[in-house]
């Protein structure tokens, strides 16, 4: 992957974006931060997840033999509407399916992804028919499951069994009726972690600019079948040198196919108006970079013949060097969790009375009696509900700062469920418990200060590091005009 961003005016420090600047969800939260991080051989904040089933004790709706069960794949929205990602094949005259249809999707750190299975009994008269043409309301449903995509990647094997229930016993709220079990199993799509780290230079580039030296950059790209070539890397443009030296490149196999594959490098030299001129190109793959890299030597550039032309390619004077070449394996958030990382979630809020009267609507402190979550809700609930599933024990160390408890001086850190000695409280809705407890419990105050809740953190993070664990600690500062972010790994 390249060191680039785009190809506007005044971008001659980065002329162009990366193909895999395009494997990233529509609206990603975090583009720009994904594609710095793929930018520099790390996956970033998305994985590629492929999704299998399997299932258990289904219900037999059929008379004269077993069910046939298909089961379909559904992403709930945050306004719980359903799409559907998917269908798997019908498995004939089974209780206890294990379906070979996979479904990929994208893993997204950053947002809770909720899905929903449900399993349908395929008639027999409709077995003839592509799955996707048919009719779910003309199959009998059998039952269905919901979780979290978190929930299933969090586990030790990435696998997750599910009962599986009826819509309408949920709704009822009663006990519902035995399903079955749904078995999901997901892994990471990666061919390869291995990134390649490569420094390229160019030495006695041609003179295209008639008053100025040359604007030169690399673009680097794949041949695959057919001879084309796919773009998958462009360096910065270096201006007014013909012995430029680029920023390091960095390039997964995955990206590449492998090793051998070979790879076209085009030298243009920059102009404006988006007509770059091409200076030479060189064919090799990465095995023979690494070789010019070890042997020092360089390579020379060929200037192609114009179309039509029967003429030679021209070898010019002007060569590619590569001042380095080194391999590394970059691992995926996924693998961290494999591994038995853990992150833990920290709450300070802040109580000080530049928040305003918590009686009053203008308040960012107000308890809307509609049930509308206030503004230090809403932040508490948009990022924990997140982090939760990467807490293994679900309990949160929270704090309010900037009030005075009853009969007490001003603190600056106290606990928010009213213990004098445990900090913690169990999950997202005991921080809002805790939290619209607090809010009757102490007096608006200040100053703002936030040092005695960071060293609060700071000790339960390196009491952790003590007892030998494996986390992350997040303590996310929600305040007046700022929500800070403090992530500290240990």
């Amino acid at each position: 992957m390249g060191n680039c961003c785009s190809d506007v005016a005044g971008g001659q420090s980065a002329i162009g974006g990366t193909a895999a600047g395009h494997l990233n969800p529509a609206n990603a939260p975090n583009d720009a931060v994904d594609r710095f991080l793929r930018s520099r051989g790390y996956n970033g904040l998305f994985s590629q997840i492929e999704l299998s089933f399997s299932a258990s004790g289904l219900r037999d709706r059929d008379v004269l033999s077993k069910s046939d069960p298909m089961m379909v794949l559904y992403a709930r929205g945050k306004n719980a509407a359903l799409t559907e990602l998917g269908r798997t094949e019908v498995i004939l005259n089974s209780l206890n399916p294990t379906w070979i249809t996979k479904h990929t999707l994208i893993y997204n750190f950053e947002v809770v992804q909720v899905l929903v299975f449900r399993v349908y009994d395929v008639d027999t008269q409709f077995h003839n028919i592509d799955v996707k043409m048919l009719k779910l309301e003309e199959q009998q449903y059998l039952g269905e499951a919901t979780c979290a995509l978190s929930e299933i990647i969090t586990k030790f094997d990435r696998s997750m069994t599910l009962d599986l229930h009826r819509r309408e016993d949920s709704i009822r709220s009663t006990q519902s009726q035995n399903c079955g079990k749904l078995l999901v199993h997901a892994e990471e799509c990666v061919s390869s972690k291995t990134t390649i780290e490569m420094i390229l230079r160019c030495s006695d580039l041609e003179y295209r600019d008639l008053f100025s030296r040359s604007d030169p950059f690399l673009l680097l790209s794949k041949v695959v079948e057919g001879g084309s070539h796919i773009p998958i890397c462009k360096t910065e443009v270096i201006k007014n040198d013909h012995n430029p030296i680029w920023k390091p490149v960095f390039l997964n196999i995955q990206q590449v196919g492998s090793k051998e594959s070979p790879l076209i490098i085009e030298c243009y030299n920059f102009n404006s108006n988006g007509k770059h001129d091409l200076m030479g190109k060189v064919q090799k793959s990465l095995v023979e970079l690494e070789k010019l890299y070890s042997g020092g030597q360089g390579e020379n550039f060929i200037s192609s013949a114009p179309a039509g032309h029967n003429s030679h390619n021209k070898v010019l004077k002007s060569q590619l060097f590569v001042d380095k070449f080194s391999e590394s394996i970059q691992y995926s958030f996924l693998d961290y969790l494999a591994g038995g990382f853990e992150l833990n979630f920290m709450v300070a809020i802040d109580f000080t009375a530049s928040n305003g009267n918590p009686r009053l609507p203008d308040s960012l402190h107000y308890i809307d009696p509609s049930g509308r979550p206030n503004a230090y809700q809403r932040a508490v609930l948009e990022v924990g509900e997140v982090l939760q599933y990467y807490d293994s024990d679900k309990r949160f160390p929270t704090w309010g700062f900037g009030a005075r408890p009853i009969d007490a001086p001003v603190s600056h850190c106290f606990n928010l469920n009213g213990s004098s000695h445990c900090c913690e409280v169990e999950g997202i809705q005991g921080i809002m418990m805790a939290y619209t407890s607090a809010l009757l419990n102490v007096s608006l105050a200040g100053p703002t200060l936030f040092g005695p809740v960071i060293s609060n953190a700071a000790l339960i993070a390196s009491q952790s590091v003590a007892n030998g664990g494996r986390k992350y600690f997040v303590l996310l500062i929600i305040t007046v005009r700022v929500s800070i972010l403090l992530p500290s790994y240990m």
